[in-house]
């Protein structure tokens, strides 16, 4: 089976770093199936070809190359590209859609321009297409306008997958349960590799005697830096240090700016996209992730899977994977993450059972489940 996922760019962000996790397992379980269609093929003496059709490939509207897209071309993974243009909305990716959807048999679909333009440019070719929604919330939702073009949309799609319970849940309500489309709705959770985080290295530095707080999450209006910049303030000048992790020049500049007014400029780092995040997380003593809404977040579950404290705003797509395990906090409450920041780093014998009680939530969200949800989709 030909497979294509489309996605925006490979520049930052959880869908994004799901495709390096997730299209290398896919290509070698398509390729086992092969293997397996091949051996009964023969084992029946089929005159039929044999040649190798299988393949899991990527298209990225914005092709520039960015760490993610170096480490999919590593992993052999095939990535077609409309240049290094910046413009993920240009309509005209509509018809330098059309090749792509009459070479492959199933095409799924990531972020909203990618969801809306393959599903405007497959009425002229009729591919299976198959889309995946990432978010319990966006900017689209309760406009009425905005609710009856969605409609539209996902009806081009034979499959549509939530990634959260919480992510189907909202869905359906935003099409207002409307049948024809909740039908082809179903959840398969994220997922992570887990082991990669939970026998990380940490990093060879010296901590300077520091409780270091890390969030790994792009700078973009559904992240609250904000919140954790407030909270580090709070806290200890000499004690306590934040690591940013993460790239996107949407607010990055807001929360350095931030960090100057409230005077901790100097104990924020802003660490920038990088490639070792398990063994940064495996550095810190603290995971946070301080976020407006969430879908099912891989950065959640990636810095639960490091064995450290995770503590979480207690919003949509954070609440049914923290709750019970990590820590949550209310949202937008820098008071009350400070004391629970506070707590991990001065109580040890808490933080120990907080972060195994975390990796053991993590089990449940390795990749491999995820991948083979997928293939089992795709048939």
């Amino acid at each position: 089976m030909r497979i294509l996922h489309v996605i925006t760019s490979l520049r930052t962000g959880g869908a994004e770093k799901l495709m390096v996790e997730l299209l290398p397992r896919l290509y070698q379980l398509n390729q086992l199936n092969e293997l397996s269609e091949l051996n009964e093929l023969r084992s029946t003496k089929s005159t039929m070809s044999t040649s190798s059709t299988n393949t899991v490939e990527l298209l990225v509207f914005d092709g520039v190359r960015t760490p993610f897209y170096e480490e999919l071309e590593r992993r052999g993974v095939k990535i077609h590209s409309f240049g290094e243009n910046g413009n993920v909305y240009n309509p005209l990716f509509v018809f330098k859609l059309i090749p792509y959807l009459k070479q492959f048999d199933v095409v799924h679909t990531h972020n909203t321009a990618c969801q809306m333009f393959v599903a405007m440019a497959n009425v002229f070719v009729g591919t299976r297409i198959v889309t995946t929604e990432h978010n319990t919330s966006n900017r689209r939702r309760g406009k009425w306008c905005w609710k009856m073009i969605d409609k539209w949309m996902y009806r081009q799609y034979s499959d549509i997958i939530c990634i959260s319970d919480q992510t189907e849940a909202n869905l359906r309500e935003h099409l207002g349960n409307d049948e024809s489309i909740c039908k082809k709705i179903k959840t398969i959770y994220n997922g992570v590799d887990v082991e990669a985080f939970a026998e990380a290295m940490p990093l060879d530095i010296d901590k300077g005697g520091k409780h270091i707080i890390a969030m790994v999450a792009a700078f973009r209006q559904q992240k609250d830096q904000d919140t954790l910049v407030k909270a580090i303030a709070r806290l200890p000048k000499d004690e306590y240090e934040l690591w940013l992790v993460g790239g996107g020049c949407e607010r990055e500049d807001i929360v350095k700016q931030l960090a100057k007014d409230l005077a901790v400029a100097d104990r924020v780092k802003f660490l920038g996209i990088r490639n070792d995040i398990p063994s940064i997380v495996k550095t810190v003593d603290v995971v946070v992730l301080s976020s407006h809404y969430e879908g099912l977040s891989l950065s959640s579950i990636e810095g639960m899977a490091s064995g450290k404290p995770f503590i979480a705003s207690d919003v949509d797509g954070l609440h049914e994977i923290v709750n019970g395990y990590g820590i949550l906090v209310t949202h937008e409450d820098d008071e009350v993450l400070a004391e629970a920041i506070k707590k991990c780093c001065e109580d040890k014998e808490y933080a120990a059972e907080v972060g195994k009680k975390c990796q053991e939530r993590a089990m449940m969200y390795d990749i491999s489940v995820m991948a083979k949800g997928y293939a089992s989709l795709y048939g």
